[in-house]
């Protein structure tokens, strides 16, 4: 189901927009250590070696802490795909041209993508939020890609994404252009060379990486000290998809429901509230690990290990559904595995 942008309220009075942002960052909480505690005790009781199931019962207590019950569920997971145009898409940074970001928006309504299948094998929920994607972001190369009003009520509007009573969110991009915004974003916040952060995204030829590494220089040179700020950062050389994404991971958090991080675009997404506050991604695990090497170096920085590794680029969440399906079976073995006692086998001696 595509969606389409709607009125988001008016900032409060305690400033600028980016300071209610800034504001929700303090009520974050942390996980329910009692939750975990109960997990790990009935781990200890079930019919297979401690351990013997690896990160599995890594993903069950992380789960269970998050949503703060002792029995964790994945009953109605989400993916939310957030898509958007970049004005940068004009200097031929991407293989495929800007129409392209209007014509999967089309494809996703109709079913016809590989997210469709991919929730489809795994009973998953899927929703795509159109952010004004007929109207690309000026080119952040000579301004700013969103003013800050724009930026926080993006942030606000992709907060929408968790209504409904999910309990799992895999946060998913779309947009021509955006592993440039991405790799831009990420140099931002972390330094480096452009080049460090430029990698092939939807299969560009060299001529085309060189592009995005000018792209990413000219945009780095034009706005300066201005990064040092994350928020800033966001508007300035962000686009309006990881905006919302930023706003959907927030929004997580103060509800207690745990994220899935897709890929590359994803995940530079999620440093800008890492850049904010180091614990703000601790409700938050990576799906996968995609082809893009910027994406295993953001990965490290974020000090998030990937459930997968597939060698997947497609974006559209599409690697953190396949995780969700991992996360299901973690929880399957947790709470449908029987005891030692329940089995009558023989604990260890």
């Amino acid at each position: 189901m595509t969606q389409t942008p709607k009125a988001v309220p008016a900032p409060s009075n305690s400033g600028l927009p980016f300071d209610d942002i800034r504001a929700l960052l303090t009520r974050i909480g942390g996980p329910d250590e009692a939750a975990v505690a109960a997990v790990r005790a009935r781990e200890a009781q079930l019919v297979k070696p401690a351990g013997a199931l690896g990160r599995l019962e890594e993903i069950t207590e992380w789960l269970a802490g998050w949503q703060r019950k002792p029995t964790p569920t994945v009953a109605r997971p989400l993916v939310a795909i957030f898509a958007g145009s970049h004005g940068i898409a004009a200097r031929g940074v991407s293989a495929y041209p800007a129409s392209v970001t209007r014509q999967m928006l089309d494809a996703f309504g109709a079913g016809h993508a590989a997210i469709n299948q991919i929730c489809s094998a795994f009973d998953i929920g899927l929703k795509v939020f159109d952010l004004a994607s007929d109207h690309p972001t000026p080119d952040f190369t000579s301004g700013d890609a969103m003013s800050e009003q724009e930026c926080a009520a993006t942030m606000a509007y992709g907060m929408e994404a968790i209504a409904g009573g999910i309990d799992l969110l895999v946060v998913g991009e779309m947009g021509i252009g955006n592993t440039t915004v991405a790799s831009t974003l990420s140099a931002a916040l972390f330094g480096g060379e452009a080049a460090d952060w430029v990698g092939r995204g939807t299969g560009v030829d060299d001529e085309g990486i060189a592009r995005k590494v000018e792209t990413v220089e000219a945009a780095l040179a034009h706005h300066g000290a201005a990064l040092d700020d994350p928020l800033e950062a966001l508007r300035r050389v962000g686009g309006r998809e990881l905006a919302a994404i930023c706003g959907a991971i927030l929004a997580a958090r103060l509800e207690r429901v745990p994220v899935v991080i897709d890929g590359f675009v994803a995940t530079a997404a999620a440093a800008v509230l890492h850049a904010l506050d180091a614990s703000a991604l601790a409700h938050c695990i990576a799906g996968h690990q995609s082809a893009e090497a910027a994406h295993k170096r953001l990965l490290k920085r974020l000090e998030l290990a990937p459930i997968l590794k597939l060698d997947m680029r497609l974006g559209e969440g599409s690697g953190g559904a396949l995780a969700v399906a991992t996360i299901k079976a973690a929880v399957a073995c947790h709470t449908g595995m029987a005891t030692f006692a329940e089995a009558a086998v023989s604990g260890k001696g």
